[in-house]
């Protein structure tokens, strides 16, 4: 390939990581359900809450296995196709919930939770995944726009929906707009995704090949990828365990309205640190950016024990923005040790510890507060923040793979 066609090539790149973007944008619906909650609550559980909810459960869990096997058959058939695909499959999700009422209710937990998590899941991988093979020079960065995306879409269709959308169509409506509008975007979009040809090469950049390219069996039969699927499900506990209460903890400390305003702020640093963390890890190394992760999450955990006030939003700040810089740099870090060839399958099994950290966080929040008593809360977000660091810890001293995570890309 002459030095023309590639620097044509890799002016394409960018298209790619546009329309990554715009896919990931309308993807973010996956943390939307607070949102819907209470209004779904009403129209099709009278009024409970607690059922209601149960969606979000379903669509976590399907969302991981939409990475798990999407990223699978992605590797088999290309981004593009699957990418296609997963929208098909999220919006179809999205708008078969306009049809649920309160005659087959449960109905939501297949349409909204199973069918548009599952499709959620596949377009994240098949838009994370090619994107790591055409930034091998700026990884993070790419990485971390696209994912950004993903975070910011709470911060824009969550006022939507709320303000606007809910209160003058209702909820049926609003997932027709939604489903609607995620299938004339994402679908479009898709057909932008793809990996870049062979030979291709990033002047000034070393080359991907370089990499040694590690098939499924072969990630699993390392350490590192124990050390780095640990890291990633102690690290996230904190924000999981503290989520659902962030409101209850908000209103405790003395912030009155400013609670829910709270829950605003918490997404936004949330979407900052996808961006941020990324990036900077490009620059510093991706074992510098984990510890920086661990730093702040842990100083976040133990100031809110006792913060008030201001500080008290500060320290959700903190943890949030830690949070979102854990969810956006291991789509790197899998793909500095492992190689990007099975990006898809690869990293799917390394967001196991995504998934796992959340449902586990679910019982803990539930089980460890005591008649507003949150010490036991406290506490367990600091054990996992500790055994975080252990992970991150081990895997510097002890990697077994041959590409290495200090790497500066």
């Amino acid at each position: 390939m002459d030095d023309n066609s590639n620097v044509g090539i890799n002016k394409k790149r960018y298209i790619v990581l546009i329309a990554g973007i715009a896919i990931q944008f309308c993807a973010g619906t996956l943390y939307m359900w607070s949102i819907y909650n209470t209004p779904v609550a009403n129209l099709l559980f009278d009024g409970d809450k607690s059922a209601s909810a149960l969606t979000a459960t379903f669509m976590l869990v399907a969302f991981v296995a939409g990475i798990l096997i999407g990223g699978r058959i992605m590797d088999r058939i290309g981004p593009k196709k699957m990418a296609i695909i997963g929208s098909l499959i999220m919006s179809s999700g999205i708008l078969a919930s306009s049809l649920v009422n309160s005659d087959c209710s449960y109905l939501i937990y297949l349409t909204y939770g199973i069918i548009g998590g599952f499709g959620v899941g596949t377009v994240y991988t098949c838009t994370v995944s090619p994107i790591q093979k055409w930034f091998f020079d700026r990884r993070g960065f790419a990485t971390g726009l696209m994912v950004g995306a993903f975070g910011f879409s709470l911060v824009i269709f969550g006022p939507l929906a709320d303000r606007v959308l809910l209160p003058s169509l209702g909820v049926s409506s609003t997932f027709l707009v939604f489903g609607l509008a995620f299938l004339i975007v994402c679908v479009p979009a898709s057909l932008f995704i793809g990996n870049p040809p062979d030979g291709y090469v990033i002047p000034k950049a070393p080359s991907a090949n370089a990499q040694r390219q590690y098939t499924t069996k072969e990630m699993l039969r390392t350490r590192s990828f124990y050390f780095i699927t640990l890291s990633l499900f102690f690290i996230l506990s904190a924000f999981f365990v503290l989520n659902p209460l962030f409101k209850d903890l908000g209103t405790a400390r003395g912030l009155g309205d400013l609670a829910v305003a709270t829950v605003m702020i918490v997404g936004v640093c949330s979407a900052s640190g996808r961006i941020a963390i990324t990036w900077i890890s490009d620059n510093i190394g991706r074992m510098s950016g984990l510890l920086l992760i661990f730093v702040l999450t842990i100083v976040g955990v133990t100031l809110v024990i006792f913060a008030e006030d201001l500080l008290f939003v500060v320290c959700m700040g903190l943890i949030a923005f830690g949070f979102g810089g854990a969810a956006g740099i291991y789509a790197t870090v899998t793909s500095d040790n492992f190689g990007t060839k099975n990006m898809g399958s690869n990293y799917g099994l390394v967001m196991l510890g995504f998934g796992a950290s959340a449902l586990v966080a679910q019982v803990l929040s539930k089980t460890l507060v005591s008649d507003g008593d949150y010490t036991m809360v406290f506490v367990a977000c600091a054990i996992t923040c500790i055994a975080s660091l252990v992970c991150i810890l081990m895997l510097r001293m002890f990697s077994d793979t041959k590409n290495s995570t200090e790497t500066k890309t």
